[in-house]
């Protein structure tokens, strides 16, 4: 399979040269996602509401890979306030029950201070 660049249309992509997503072989690698709205332009003070954002990002950006949530076997969370991870876990729960990828949550800052998570995953391309 050709690689495949998928774009969200963040002005950050093309700035630092990176894309949203990148399909190669039979995995799509999606970049590390925060909780931002693009239709609203906007992004949540709330932790939760964030989580769930992020999660709305990825499944977009697997999907347009030909790949979708069920297809994810690796993610990592990355949080600024290691406090903020366990009020997310109904989110996870949500997205991830059936699924269960391998996992890893890390502690470190985040580009923006209004960025409460970030979430990055690798999943399969649907056969």
């Amino acid at each position: 399979m050709k690689r495949k660049l998928i774009s969200s249309g963040s002005e950050f992509e093309s700035k630092i040269g990176y894309s949203r997503a990148v399909v190669d072989g039979d995995y799509v690698f999606v970049s590390g996602t925060t909780g931002y709205n693009y239709e609203t332009m906007s992004i949540s003070d709330d932790v939760v509401e964030q989580a769930e954002q992020c999660f709305r990002n990825i499944e977009a950006a697997l999907l347009e890979a030909g790949s979708s949530v069920s297809d994810i076997v690796r993610i990592r969370y990355i949080y600024p306030n290691k406090a903020d991870f366990e009020p997310c876990w109904s989110v996870f729960q949500k997205y991830l029950a059936n699924v269960q990828p391998a996992a890893t949550m890390l502690v470190a800052g985040l580009l923006d201070d209004a960025m409460k998570v970030e979430i990055e995953v690798t999943a399969r391309v649907n056969a």
